[in-house]
């Protein structure tokens, strides 16, 4: 295979497997921005699949993106669950009061019905109109919040933290259910048409709980639920720090690492060669300030650090991109791709000498 003739999935699948395609694959993790493509408010454009295929497909030509992002919002979880949305002009939803309001509702907690609930029946039904106007042209990514993170929303920050650390025997009920309901959402958008899933599980970074907690409670988590996923997955820490615990991640049988802003990215890749692909850094809050000279910029440094060899999808380090960014910014993005993620990247060692 001639590998200018790559498409958007075989440059990744290429890529994946440690070896360097055409160029660095581009995924812009879009949501929010659909709407203002299709001049729609956020709360109108996430109405109905038709919308979000229709958004998705049209962002993705636009931007030379690699990807379909086949996600609409976190909250849409606990939604499901009979949790309400809050809706914002200018921004992702976000849950509402939590569903948990106290540890004793843990025992009489079930999985809501994948295909019978509305919010999730739509999700799907956005994934299969993409699959069925793209094919296998590039890979959909669906998204399935880790068993581990979703209590953040189900039952709040504080009130989770205490139950890992002072109850541990609600805390593996509560696991229980979540990991049910997480392999059976995330199974359901793999056959809706989803390509890959994205594991969300901020609670497992570094940056929220000690890399031995992580080993007791998260990577177990992560390892009994992507055991149960039928298709390939990348965690994401939605811009946490992971550093410190790669090699535990690889361990849970994930493929990709979505990897913060925060971290070195050549120590990044040092520890991820050969085990687990990236998937980063771009600082998606500074990106919404950014001239297109410094995306660019920023862009080429990122794949001068993390490209060379494959192993590497340039995106945001949060999993979002945020409706303050600009079309000049992301064109610039993609862009910068294009000029600077042509492999070999000879320019690197020419830049040495």
């Amino acid at each position: 295979m001639n590998a200018t003739s790559m498409t958007s999935l075989q440059r990744v699948l290429t890529t994946l497997g440690h070896k360097e395609p055409d160029r660095v694959p581009l995924f812009l993790l879009f949501t929010v921005t659909g709407a203002r493509e299709l001049g729609l408010s956020i709360q109108d454009y996430f109405a109905t699949a038709a919308n979000v295929a229709e958004g998705q497909i049209r962002l993705r030509k636009k931007y030379n993106n690699d990807c379909i992002y086949g996600f609409f919002y976190a909250a849409i979880e606990t939604e499901a669950w009979g949790g309400d949305v809050i809706w914002f002009e200018d921004g992702p939803p976000n849950a509402g009061a939590p569903i948990i309001r106290s540890p004793g509702d843990i025992d009489r907690l079930s999985p809501p019905d994948i295909r019978k609930t509305p919010c999730l029946a739509k999700v799907l039904e956005a994934q299969t109109r993409i699959k069925d106007r793209i094919g296998d042209d590039a890979p959909i990514v669906g998204v399935a919040i880790s068993p581990f993170s979703l209590p953040v929303m189900q039952m709040g920050f504080s009130a989770y933290l205490e139950l890992i650390y002072n109850d541990r025997s609600r805390f593996e009920k509560l696991m229980a259910v979540n990991e049910a309901f997480s392999v059976a959402w995330a199974n359901a958008q793999l056959e809706a048409g989803a390509t890959a899933i994205c594991y969300f599980d901020p609670i497992s970074s570094t940056t929220i709980i000690p890399p031995e907690l992580y080993r007791e409670t998260g990577q177990e988590v992560a390892k009994r639920a992507l055991a149960g996923i039928n298709g390939p997955t990348a965690t994401h820490f939605a811009s946490g720090r992971c550093l410190s615990i790669l090699g535990d991640v690889a361990n849970t049988g994930t493929a990709i690492a979505g990897i913060s802003t925060l971290e070195d990215l050549t120590a990044v890749k040092a520890a991820c060669r050969g085990k687990l692909t990236i998937l980063g850094n771009l600082n998606a809050v500074k990106m919404r300030r950014w001239t297109p000279q410094q995306a660019e910029a920023k862009v080429k440094e990122v794949i001068r650090q993390a490209a060379p060899g494959g192993g590497f999808l340039l995106s945001d380090n949060h999993g979002e991109i945020p409706w303050q960014v600009s079309h000049e910014t992301l064109e610039a993005i993609s862009q910068g791709v294009q000029r600077w993620g042509q492999y070999p990247l000879d320019w690197i060692e020419n830049e040495k000498t």
